[in-house]
């Protein structure tokens, strides 16, 4: 008996080894989890609920614990009161608990997180501050999703909307201090900012709420994000509705305690609802299953029993139902592994005295259930429970949330591995490769406060805002730019008046004053101008401000209101026409390419025609000739010689068409040589002033002396500063040698106001930069993006014209005759396509026509050589009536005798046309 019973036990151990030692592995009868709660919260009230649920549920499980029995203890702690809440939390955890399931507030959890680490406990927290991390506090695990990606979605919402500015309300302790920390942060990603915030006390009376919002109503953004808990938040909302703060032009974004708070009460009174109108909110996102549906099937009844019948489940409630569900299968693997539950009183006091820590234990084996709890992997309530290497949730998601009516409506999800905004679920997108293009976004529409559509600007002038002070340069040159009127002390100018009609669009009243910057007696540095911009000397800049690559590093400018690029301003004199004038109009290249084609085309046509046609025939000297004769004629179209094959024919109808052009565009551009007087200049482009070691001359305070140093590796020895269009012309009038210089450099528009008055100057070449101006505003200044889109308006209904017009279009010369007249010179590459099809054209007939020969040949006599074939291609055809006649004769042989390699050139000459269509024997 005893025999059987062995074999049958070692038969056992070899067929199901894993059952066997589950079974030999079998955990104590209780094993007890703690928990800190404060039950008269709506979070509280909802996680208490979840815990006692899931603890049934476990129980009546067999497959989890081998009959251990899962209890806990709750704890009532007080968040608001950090002192009494943290004493309260101390106190619990003198009990023999293996792991912990909140606290639900960020206060507790960071002192309790302290007591965890020495205790060895489990700390298995909802709470979402983002500073609580395993890094510091290795025995905290986080259930829930942190606020670090909760603010990365409220960014990407800022960003979606284009909103550059946002103000902060935070309810001051460390949850609400760190939450704003980490939006702060994700917004500088975005290139947006905070650019008001203020906390205020758990336990702030209501005047101090109403001033709180008083002053966010006369801040300059509209977009308002509020992270508060549920009671001050929804007093918040209360005052600023009675405030006329949750009306048109407001955004108002909520943490996702508005979304908890919404989601645990059925009935939610209708002052507060109505208050909420237009509200976003964020809610962490659970995906639809099976599991859930059961849940929520039965909460009403779990509520009840645990006398909590007036909360309903919200995203919390499945979190921490969860987070009992990993304590169980991690205690699970626990065992398993040979874990047991013990304590030990080691705690002393580093000091040498006592404080009574007797009454605390140490989880001896506190380590190992913590690494079984960091490698649970299964599917819970709330999606995939699985956490990364810092103890965070895999694939954290948002949902974006719209309150409206009686309800919410979801406009939207967030999820942290796309990081973008979209309409799929995220467990959709989790399943396809990631895809972070910007293109994707996309939101359901949202109704804003004020019950509108229509997306708000997100920001106004404030009512308390002060005067605009805007530079504006004071010129002592071209002051049709800008300058400051004597008579008046107001600013004048093409730029001032650009500004001024784009702020007549804007559909807000804009205070502003303008400081002339500079002197008067000379141009001022406008690297200094934009300076002042970032030392808060002055809001913004106008005026004829070049928009450059290191100019935007630090500040944002407009639209550009002008199109400038630096030209080179040269003197100019009159060309005279040179005894070979007539070999302008080409250029060497084309001149060599247009001889080559025409001995081209003799060549070609000989080859087509000598065999057939008696004027292409002759001795070596007289085909030569006739070749050259035959090409060069055809230029006047004067060539005697009749082609007579149609490959012949075709080539030099093509080329016929080739040489018409040609002739036209020579005698065009001659004529325009001979008759039209021309400028000229020794100046050609850019590459003449480095290439050259005279002075270059540039307008004081113009970007142009950077650009030629940095960019054109030019000399600063070389660069001379002038200050006004007299010295401009003084200086290339008296040119490089006599102490001037030989070209100026400088902006477009500065270069057609000179022009209108000073004729012997022009541009030489184009222009070589391609820049506008712009008006300077600070990184992320919401007037710049209203005034661009201003800008833009008087471009597209004429104004912008209209005041080129009228500070710039002035003088006595017209730019027409003062532009350098460039080279009239037709180049090769204007008639590259004409000589390709002509080319094309010769190749394919000479390939037809020796195809055709070749076929001739090899009827005649199989191929022998190359040599007796080009002598058959050489020799003269037979005409065609005398082959048909000895075809024709009566008892001729039908064997034909094979030529000769000089028959061929003792044939009769081919049969000519005459006047009666008749055909005529030409006899040899």
């Amino acid at each position: 008996m005893d025999i059987a019973f062995l074999m049958l036990l070692v038969l056992s151990l070899l067929l199901f080894p894993n059952g066997i030692c589950k079974s030999l592995a079998t955990g104590p009868p209780v094993v007890n989890i703690g928990s800190i709660l404060q039950f008269d919260s709506t979070t509280g009230g909802v996680a208490a609920v979840a815990i006692h649920t899931a603890l049934e549920d476990i129980n009546s499980d067999p497959t989890v614990l081998n009959g251990t029995t899962l209890k806990v203890q709750i704890k009532d702690t007080n968040c608001f009161d950090g002192f009494l809440g943290m004493v309260q939390a101390l106190q619990f955890m003198e009990t023999d608990v293996i792991a912990l399931i909140g606290p639900q507030c960020s206060t507790i959890s960071h002192i309790i997180s302290y007591v965890a680490n020495e205790l060895r406990v489990p700390l298995m927290s909802f709470a979402s501050d983002a500073t609580l991390s395993s890094i510091q506090f290795p025995f905290f695990v986080r259930t829930g999703p942190s606020d670090l990606y909760q603010m990365a979605a409220v960014a990407e919402v800022v960003d979606y909307n284009h909103w550059k500015i946002v103000t902060a309300i935070y309810i001051d302790n460390v949850y609400g201090r760190n939450g704003i920390a980490a939006l702060d942060d994700a917004l500088t990603l975005k290139r947006c900012k905070i650019s008001y915030k203020v906390g205020f006390p758990s336990n702030a009376k209501r005047s101090d709420l109403i001033n709180l919002l008083v002053s966010v109503s006369s801040m300059e953004s509209r977009v308002i994000i509020l992270h508060t808990g549920t009671e001050p938040g929804l007093k918040l909302f209360s005052i600023a509705h009675q405030l006329n703060m949750m009306g048109n032009g407001y955004v108002w974004i909520a943490t996702d305690w508005l979304s908890a708070y919404l989601d645990a009460n059925s009935s939610v009174p209708v002052e507060t609802i109505s208050g909420l109108q237009g509200v976003l909110t964020l809610r962490p996102h659970i995906p639809n299953s099976k599991m859930k549906s059961n849940l929520v099937s039965k909460w009403s009844t779990q509520s009840k029993k645990y006398n909590y019948s007036d909360v309903c489940i919200n995203t919390y409630g499945f979190y921490v139902y969860d987070s009992v569900w990993a304590v169980a299968h991690a205690l699970d693997a626990f065992f398993d592994d040979g874990g047991r539950i013990s304590f030990s009183n080691d705690l002393h006091d580093g000091t040498g005295g006592t404080l009574h820590l007797e009454a605390m234990s140490i989880f001896d084996m506190g380590n190992k259930l913590l690494e079984k709890i960091r490698k649970v992997n299964f599917s819970g309530l709330s999606g995939q429970v699985q956490f990364d290497a810092v103890g965070n949730l895999l694939h954290p998601a948002y949902d974006i949330i719209n309150v409206i009516g009686n309800g919410m409506r979801t406009i939207g999800f967030w999820s942290k591995y796309s990081g973008l905004l979209s309409t799929v679920s995220p467990e959709a997108l989790d399943s396809k490769p990631p895809n972070t293009s910007l293109a994707n976004q996309h939101l359901y529409d949202v109704i804003w406060p004020g019950e509108t559509a229509q997306r708000p600007r997100g920001w106004v002038f404030p009512s308390n805002a002060k005067q605009l002070k805007i530079g504006v340069p004071n010129r002592f040159s071209f002051k049709e730019i800008v300058t400051v009127d004597n008579a008046t002390g107001s600013m004048k100018g093409y730029c001032i008046d650009v500004f001024t009609q784009a702020l007549a669009l804007l559909p807000y009243p804009v205070s502003y004053k303008f400081v002339p910057f500079g002197n008067g007696t000379e141009n001022p540095n406008y690297d200094k101008l934009v300076q002042m911009i970032e030392s808060n000397e002055f809001d913004a800049a106008i005026g004829d401000i070049a928009i450059t690559m290191r100019r935007t590093v630090t500040f944002d400018f407009t639209q550009p209101f002008i199109e400038t690029g630096l030209v080179i301003l040269a003197p100019v004199k009159e060309h005279i026409t040179s005894s070979w004038a007539f070999l302008q109009p080409f250029s060497l290249e084309m001149w060599c390419v247009t001889g080559l084609f025409f001995l081209i085309l003799g060549v070609v046509i000989w080859i087509l025609e000598h065999r057939i046609n008696d004027d292409f025939r002759g001795s070596v000297c007289q085909q030569i000739i006739t070749i050259f004769w035959f090409s060069f004629s055809t230029l006047f179209f004067a060539h005697r010689e009749n082609t007579m094959s149609t490959l012949g024919r075709g080539v030099l109808i093509i080329w016929l068409f080739v040489v018409l052009i040609i002739v036209s565009s020579y005698t065009a551009s001659l004529t325009s040589i001979l008759t039209v007087q021309q400028l000229d200049t020794s100046i050609k482009g850019i590459e003449d002033l480095k290439n050259s070691n005279d002075p270059i001359g540039f307008q004081v305070g113009s970007f142009a002396q950077d650009y030629m140093v940095k960019e054109l590796n030019i000399s600063r020895s070389r660069l001379r500063a002038l200050g006004s269009p007299q010295e401009y012309a003084e200086a290339l009038k008296i040119g490089p040698k006599e102490g001037g210089v030989m070209a100026i450099v400088d902006e477009r528009p500065y270069v057609e106001l000179f022009l209108s008055t000073y004729c012997k100057i022009a541009v030489a070449g184009t222009d070589f930069t391609s820049r506008g101006w712009g008006f300077a505003f600070p990184r992320d200044s919401p007037l710049q993006v209203d005034l661009s889109t201003a800008i833009l308006s008087l471009s597209e209904n004429g104004e912008l014209q209209r005041i080129h017009a009228k500070w710039l279009n002035t003088g006595e010369c017209t730019t027409d005759n003062s532009e350098l007249v460039d080279s009239n010179q037709l180049r090769l590459e204007s008639f590259l396509g004409l000589f390709l099809i002509c080319g094309v054209a010769c190749v394919l007939a000479l390939l037809l026509y020796f195809g055709i020969m070749l076929c001739k040949y090899l009827r005649h006599e199989p191929w022998k050589s190359l040599r007796r074939f080009i002598s058959f291609v050489h020799g003269k055809e037979p005409p065609k009536n005398k082959e048909r006649q000895s075809m024709s004769l009566p008892g001729s042989s039908t064997t034909t005798t094979p030529m000769s390699s000089h028959s061929s050139l003792d044939m009769e000459r081919p049969a000519r046309p005459v006047r009666n269509g008749s055909i005529i024997d030409m006899e040899s």
